[in-house]
């Protein structure tokens, strides 16, 4: 699949797929460049001819179930072989290796929290992080492209919707960030596979890319979340997020317990 076939944001409001959001629901103001730089996919993530693709990875970086396993299969031994110099990887982090057989140039590896309702902090914390520091790793790299599957919603449980927020709304951050670097990433691609996951992300990406007309935004309203929101919780523990990004480490054993199976 060519970058060229897959739908931006932008496309995606002109066939009227996803619509302006409701009024006092928009949490950024409309930008139409953005519009153009973020697509979402529903298929296999292997399949995609970009700079680089996302695995939702375990510590062990050796290979799993889901997307894991299916980009080790697909992309073949070599991957394993690279995987094993790296050491592993922790929770929120991210690592970069060839992507061997599969259309892609490169594969970031990035390890998901295991979710759990008692620690609904650090997990947002590490889930954000997965994000983050994945673009900074394309980044860094001079790529152009990066592929995110919907990270952690598998068998590591984290609910979808909380997931799809922290998501798009770390890519929304990290482009209004970006200032005047040249070191730029043309497109940021969402891949889901269920029809549910699609329409979860497509009743939740107008709240962070607006369509650029047609939407007036209350100026209290593009800069703070509702306070009835479900997800207010969520949103709090992303302005959390900056103060402690880079610098947090792994509690607990629950991703060990884990090892091996994708998330």
């Amino acid at each position: 699949m060519k970058l060229s076939e897959i739908s931006t944001v932008a496309q995606l409001y002109k066939s009227s797929i996803i619509t302006a959001p409701a009024a006092g629901k928009a949490k950024f103001k409309p930008n139409a460049a953005f519009l153009d730089r973020v697509s979402l996919f529903q298929g296999d993530i292997t399949k995609l001819e970009v700079d680089s693709i996302v695995n939702a990875a375990n510590k062990s970086l050796l290979g799993g179930g889901g997307v894991d396993g299916a980009i080790h299969k697909a992309a073949g031994r070599q991957l394993l072989e690279e995987c094993r110099t790296l050491n592993g990887c922790d929770t929120g982090f991210s690592k970069i290796t060839g992507a061997y057989r599969l259309p892609s140039k490169h594969i970031i590896h990035t390890v998901g929290p295991v979710y759990s309702a008692s620690s609904v902090d650090i997990k947002a914390q590490q889930l954000a992080s997965c994000y983050q520091t994945s673009i900074d790793v394309a980044v860094t790299n001079l790529l152009r492209h990066i592929a995110f599957p919907s990270v952690s919603t598998g068998i590591y449980g984290y609910p979808i919707e909380d997931a799809t927020h922290i998501a798009l709304n770390v890519v929304r951050k990290h482009f209004e960030s970006e200032g005047e670097s040249s070191a730029k990433l043309d497109r940021v691609i969402f891949v889901v596979w269920s029809d549910k996951d699609k329409m979860v992300y497509e009743s939740l990406i107008p709240e962070y890319f607006p369509p650029s007309d047609g939407v007036k935004l209350e100026p209290v309203a593009a800069e703070k979340i509702e306070e009835d929101s479900p997800h207010k919780q969520v949103d709090e523990e992303w302005e959390e997020v900056e103060k402690v990004e880079g610098s947090f480490t792994e509690n607990g054993g629950e991703e060990e317990k884990k090892e091996g199976v994708n998330n």
